[in-house]
Formats: C-alpha cells, sequence, structure tokens
C-alpha cells in the first residue's frame, strides 16, 4: 500500500497559536500605561498580564514539553514548528515581556507612591515602623515558617506550584549560634562533612548549601504600616529581610524570592479510567493532587542570584531559557490587599442594571413568552435569570429544570436555586464539567452540594469537556407541557457576569425548546451525535454547519459578509474556509479578543479580513456569529470560539437569533466594535497589532457607551436612525 500523501499547508497567512496569544497579553499589559485608566487599575492589568502568563506556562507550555517528549517531530500546522521549537520561540518572546511589565511597574510604583500608596522597602523603615515590623514578624510570622537546609540527610523539598519561597546560598560561617566559645577547626570541618558540605570548593572554601524558606500562604501578603496613609510592606519582604537570622549559623552570599511554575495540564489520560474506576467524582479528586506536583516547567526569582539559579536548576532539572529574573513582584494579587487606597484611583462603580423592558413583579415566564428576552452583561443584571430559576423552584405547575454547568461562583445563587428546586420536588438535572480547569474542586463541591439536596448530577459524554451554556424549564400548561430555553455565551456564575461581557438569551421559540429538549436526552444517554434542527451542537454538526453558511456568503461573491466575535480562532478547517471566503471577495470582520491565527490581508490568500481586538474594562467574551446581513441574516449566539477544542473536543451550543428586534440590537453592537477607535487594535498583514486612535475623529468606545446608556430594542424591524448618529449626538452632548 502506497503512504498517504502528505499535505503541505500554506502558512503564508497563518500564525502560531502561542505566539499569537503572547500578542494578546502584550495588549492587556499596554492597558497599564494608559493614562485614561485609573493608577490602581493600571496595577491591575500588570497582575492580570502576570497571571495570565502563570496559567499559560503551566497549560499551553506544559503541555509543549509533554509533546516535546512523546511526538517532538509533531509540527504545528500554522507555523510549522515542532514542539521544542515553539517552547525556544515562547521564551525568546516572554523575555522583552517580562523586561517592560518590569519596567511599567516601577513607573506605577513611583506613580502611586506620589499619590499615595507606598510600598516601603525593610532597609527604608523608620525606627517605629521596624519596632512594629519586627514585633509582628516574631508574632505572626516566624512561628509559621519551615526554614530547612538542603544537605545529605535533608532532601530538596516539593516546591508546590506558584507558592512564594525565599531561598539562599549558604556556607558555614565557623561562628557560634547564640554567642558560645569558637569551636575547634578540627570540629567545624567535620561538621561540614555531616551537614552535607563536606566538598570542598576551590580555593579551601566550603561548597555552598542550599537553604529555603517557604513564605505562608495564610498570611495577608501585605504589612499595613503605622503613621497613617496607605504605606505597606509586603510579607515576603520581611521575610527575606530575616534569611540571616534565620539560618544564623550560616554565612548568607546571595538570596532572592523564588516561585516554581509547574505543568497543570492533567488530562484523563494520564490515568486509566474505566469500569474498574466508576466514580469519576472520586478519579477527579485523585488526578487534581497530581497537579501540585507535575514537573516544573519555569523558574522565577525576584532579583538576580546567578548561583543560586545554577543550584536551583540542578535540582528542579531546568535549563537557562526557562529561568526569569524580574525586578516586580512574583506575585501581584496582593494589590487587592492594600487598605485605604484613595478612591479616585479606581474605576467608579459600575452596577448592573435591572432591564427597563422587564417588570420585576411580573413572573419572567411570562413575560418572555411574550417577547424573546436578551440580556447583556456586565450592563444589565444577571438578576432576571436568576428570577426565572426562583420563580421556577416555587411554581407548583413547573416539572423540570435541567441546565449545564461549566464554571459557578463560589457563592452560587444559581446553584442555590438549583438546589431549593429539588428540595421542592422538581426534577432538576445537572450536567456538571467537572474539568473545567482550575475550577475543579469548585465545581467537585458544588455537586456533592447539588446531588444532596436531591439534584440529579450527570457528568457528559467520555472524553468531551461539556462548554455548552444551555438551560431547559419545563412547565405545566393547558393543552399540554410549555418550555423556556436560556442560551448564554458565559458561564452561569453571577461575579463574572459583572467583569465580562456576555449574552443570556431566554425563549419560547418552540423550534429551539423542541431542539433543548433532544440535547439533554441525548447527553443523559452519552450520545454527542445527536441531531438538531437550529441548534448548532458540537462536536459533530457545529463547524459542519459554520462552514456551510460560510459557503452560502461564498456564493454570494462580493456581496457576501460574515462577521465573527470570538476569544479565540485557531481552528485550520476554519482558517482555512474564511480565506478561501476573502478570495471570493466576501467582506469579512472578526472581531477576536485573544489568540487569532489566521493573518488578515495577505494578498491572494485575506485580503478581504480585518481582525480587530477590543481590550478594556470588561473583558469581551461573548460569541456571535453573523452570516449576511439585515433581515435575511442568519446569527447565532453561542459558548463556542473557533478552536479545534471548541469544534471538535468539547459539547458546545449555539443558539439562532431569530426575534428581529434583537437580531437587529445585535448586529448593531457589531458595528460598534468595528467603529470602536479608544479600546480596539487592528492586526496587520505582518501579524502585529497596532492601537487605533480617533485621532480629530469623535472617539468611541464601545464599553463606556453601554455604561453610560440604557440598552433598548426597537419594537419592529423598521429603520432607527444610524449608529454613527447616535454616536455623533452623544459626543456632541459630551463636549
Amino acid at each position: 500500500m502506497e503512504n498517504a500523501p502528505i499535505v503541505k499547508r500554506d502558512m503564508s497567512y497563518t500564525q502560531n497559536r502561542e505566539l499569537s496569544w503572547l500578542k494578546f497579553n502584550e495588549r492587556v499589559l499596554a492597558q497599564a500605561i494608559d493614562p485614561t485608566v485609573p493608577l490602581m487599575e493600571r496595577m491591575r492589568f500588570v497582575s492580570i498580564f502576570t497571571s495570565n502568563l502563570d496559567e499559560f506556562f503551566m497549560v499551553r507550555v506544559g503541555s509543549l514539553i509533554d509533546m516535546d517528549m512523546l511526538a517532538p517531530d509533531e509540527t504545528d500546522n500554522k507555523s510549522g514548528m515542532t514542539p521544542r521549537e515553539q517552547v525556544s520561540a515562547i521564551c525568546a518572546a516572554v523575555r522583552p515581556l517580562v523586561e517592560r511589565r518590569d519596567a511599567i511597574y516601577a513607573k506605577l510604583m513611583k506613580a502611586l507612591d506620589n499619590a499615595g500608596v507606598t510600598e516601603t522597602g525593610y532597609d527604608a523603615l523608620t525606627s517605629s515602623q521596624r519596632a512594629y515590623v519586627q514585633e509582628y514578624y516574631k508574632e505572626n510570622i516566624r512561628p509559621l515558617l519551615s526554614p530547612q537546609v538542603i544537605d545529605r540527610s535533608h532532601p530538596f523539598p516539593h516546591l508546590k506550584n506558584k507558592a512564594l519561597y525565599a531561598a539562599a546560598l549558604l556556607t558555614l560561617s565557623g561562628k557560634p549560634a547564640g554567642g558560645g566559645k569558637e569551636k575547634d577547626k578540627d570540629k567545624d570541618k567535620e561538621k561540614g562533612k555531616q551537614s552535607g558540605g563536606g566538598k570542598q570548593a576551590s580555593g579551601g572554601k566550603q561548597a555552598a548549601l542550599l537553604g529555603i524558606v517557604d513564605v505562608p500562604s495564610t498570611l495577608p501578603r501585605v504589612i499595613a504600616l503605622p503613621g497613617g496613609g496607605a504605606r505597606y510592606i509586603r510579607t515576603e519582604v520581611v521575610i527575606a529581610a530575616h534569611m540571616k537570622k534565620i539560618f544564623r549559623i550560616y554565612d548568607v552570599s546571595e538570596q532572592a524570592i523564588i516561585s516554581i511554575t509547574r505543568n497543570a495540564d492533567i488530562s484523563l489520560s494520564e490515568e486509566h479510567y474505566d469500569e474498574e474506576n466508576p466514580d469519576f467524582l472520586n478519579y477527579m479528586r485523585t488526578l487534581l493532587k497530581k497537579r501540585d506536583r507535575l514537573a516544573p516547567v519555569r523558574l522565577e526569582l525576584e532579583g538576580k542570584a546567578p548561583r543560586l539559579v545554577k543550584r536551583l536548576c540542578e535540582f528542579l532539572k531546568l535549563d537557562s531559557e526557562r529561568v526569569f529574573s524580574c525586578a516586580c513582584p512574583l506575585k501581584l494579587d496582593y494589590i487587592d490587599q492594600i487598605e485605604k487606597a484613595p478612591g479616585q484611583l479606581l474605576y467608579a462603580p459600575h452596577t448592573p442594571v435591572y432591564p427597563n423592558y422587564l417588570m420585576p413583579d411580573k413572573p419572567i415566564w411570562d413575560q418572555v413568552a411574550q417577547r424573546d428576552v436578551l440580556l447583556f452583561y456586565p450592563y444589565q443584571s444577571m438578576q432576571p435569570f436568576l428570577d426565572l430559576l426562583r420563580q421556577s423552584a416555587k411554581d407548583p405547575d413547573v416539572l423540570s429544570i435541567k441546565i449545564t454547568i461549566y464554571r459557578l461562583a463560589r457563592n452560587s445563587a444559581i446553584a442555590k436555586a438549583l438546589c431549593a428546586a429539588a428540595e421542592n420536588g422538581k426534577e432538576v438535572t445537572v450536567l456538571m464539567e467537572l474539568r473545567a480547569r482550575f475550577d475543579e474542586q469548585n465545581n467537585i463541591d458544588w455537586s456533592m452540594e447539588l446531588e444532596e439536596a436531591g439534584c440529579r448530577i450527570i457528568y457528559g459524554p467520555e472524553n468531551l469537556k461539556c462548554h455548552a451554556k444551555l438551560c431547559l424549564i419545563t412547565r405545566r400548561e393547558r393543552g399540554g407541557l410549555g418550555y423556556i430555553a436560556q442560551i448564554g455565551t458565559g458561564n452561569y456564575n453571577e461575579k463574572t457576569s459583572t467583569l465580562y461581557t456576555d449574552f443570556c438569551m431566554m425563549t419560547v421559540d418552540a423550534d429551539i425548546t423542541r431542539d433543548a429538549v433532544s440535547f439533554f436526552e441525548n447527553m443523559l444517554i452519552g450520545n454527542s451525535a445527536g441531531e438538531y434542527g437550529k441548534l448548532l451542537v458540537a462536536p459533530f454538526a457545529m463547524k459542519n454547519r459554520i462552514m456551510e453558511m460560510i459557503d452560502e456568503q461564498i456564493a454570494r461573491g462580493a456581496d457576501g459578509r460574515i462577521r465573527i466575535k470570538a476569544n479565540s480562532v485557531t481552528d485550520r478547517e476554519l482558517i482555512d474556509k474564511l480565506s478561501e471566503a476573502s478570495c471570493a471577495g466576501v467582506r469579512i470582520d472578526l472581531i477576536i479578543r485573544g489568540i487569532c491565527c489566521i493573518v488578515p490581508g495577505v494578498p491572494g490568500k485575506t485580503e478581504n479580513i480585518t481582525v480587530t481586538s477590543v481590550v478594556g474594562r470588561f473583558l469581551e467574551h461573548s460569541r456571535i456569529y453573523a452570516f449576511g446581513e439585515g433581515l435575511e441574516m442568519k446569527l447565532y449566539l453561542s459558548s463556542a470560539d473557533f478552536m479545534t477544542r471548541n469544534q471538535d473536543r468539547r459539547v458546545e451550543v449555539g443558539g439562532p437569533v431569530r426575534s428581529p428586534e434583537i437580531k437587529q440590537f445585535l448586529e448593531e453592537y457589531l458595528n460598534l466594535l468595528l467603529a470602536d477607535n479608544t479600546r480596539a487594535w487592528r492586526k496587520h498583514s505582518d501579524g502585529d497589532y497596532t492601537r487605533l486612535s480617533p485621532g480629530d475623529a469623535e472617539p468611541i468606545d464601545v464599553q463606556g457607551w453601554y455604561m453610560s446608556h440604557p440598552i433598548e430594542f426597537a419594537k419592529s424591524a423598521a429603520p432607527r436612525d444610524s449608529l454613527h448618529e447616535r454616536l455623533r449626538r452623544w459626543w456632541s452632548l459630551r463636549k
């Protein structure tokens, strides 16, 4: 049999996924130098950049390192790079980003100091502050410390993922601990041998030992200083200042605060899961315990300590390209612990509003029965959907509630409403995804509480994460059963609904609710290949339906129109199909917040494609697919990005928008995003982005617009004043 032909990919209009993600994180960091963003919020963007990078190394770099061991010759279908080459390219791209982050951090610290928020180094403490800090150390920190010297009797300890440690190179000082008489030199030599320091370095000096002290995670990261104002010192700085006292029988030659990033890419393939191990809940608990013990992928240190780094790399088996020396703290989440920060340094509070087209005192079911309802987070509150669940929990005619759960808030009102419904005798079915990365334990805890309340918990098809956002409520009505379906673009999480832009659509549309009934029936029996009339459902139908709708626009040529809003575009098949549409003359606008592996503006390949990224106060999270224009447009709200994992390896749902008024609103929203010239970035044919500027034109800020304007829907599909005309009036009033 002849070997199958090797498909040679055209990579002239594609970009490596990981390098594209780093471009996105660079756009996040750019918010930290935006003078229109309040100072403390700018520091938060530095923190977001840093935590994003942490997760990136844990997951993406970790998986590439695994791949390098398992399939070292496998190449990325968008750049042609092997796993090893990708890791090297990532590390080379990250280093200047870290240096830029450090420089921005230093400037922000000076600006915050001028504004009354001051971090103080240990050596800069006043006498009264030092006395306070020393007493605090004695009473609150020292009793929790567990210092360790690594020698023959004390092996290198397990360093937890992203925990902070103070590390030092040590040599025996030859001085007695506590001020006793000096020991005999021969006894000192013998003691050095017993401590693992028997080997002599060049010049007769004793080889350095390694000392490590953990920074207890139970302690606050900052210590507020006396004297008024928002003055503080970091806890790890205080510990570092006491290293000579902690290791008092040694000389400290080098020291630094360090943190290890470990591979967090746990997956079901790591353990054998079959009929002999049927308890999926306990299986996930076991798997979670492995995450903290997976291999190191990165070493960070605050400051410079070259000899210390060399010793640590020997123990951790890390090469130098994955070592990053930083001039700013390794974890910046402590900024939320700073007290008394002046209010003008923060964003003005934003409270999501209850939609003015809904009546809080009237049952939500009755209002949805009159017309489809769209909620737009975070400008509008999640409250109407919560009201629907709570009212359904008490309604004697409601028979069942079925819902998919990917991420929940820690103190979830949605979960509590589901528990109340089950306790009131409703049949409540929850398709709980236990593998939502970094939320696994929270989902395990909630699944146990829901089950205890009487909910039926299922975990979805084997080997497929369920990322869909779908809820179906069934009620007894005259003439039979009535249904409400809710389709979302984001999680059922009250906290993120105030931080992420997402949509929640509620409808009684018979075609959609019929598909929702079929969806939950299929999930209950583990059938991921069901057929649906109106819903787009991955992994077996969504991509094919999307490709068909792109083909419909290709048939229209220059009259074709495609607009996609998503978080990421990585799927090679969809990228190639969009390129084909561009070559046919179809106008394509991609509004992609994060990773975008398609490069626009490449002659003969993607010249009719634009790529826009909006990065602002709120995280642009919603997914909208629009094919065509006007009343004939096919428009979907979806849980799925244009990523291979979403389209091929997850259960996802996209729902059609059939209400003319909602369709018109969403089309205007897409156009407004494309018109943004204050928070938007435009991608170019070289793969880089530039931030748009209004110049002499009227500034258009999508998020600012919706925060300051009530969201309205037309009573009909009749033409209204153009979006730009309303923006012009808004801007003239502001001036």
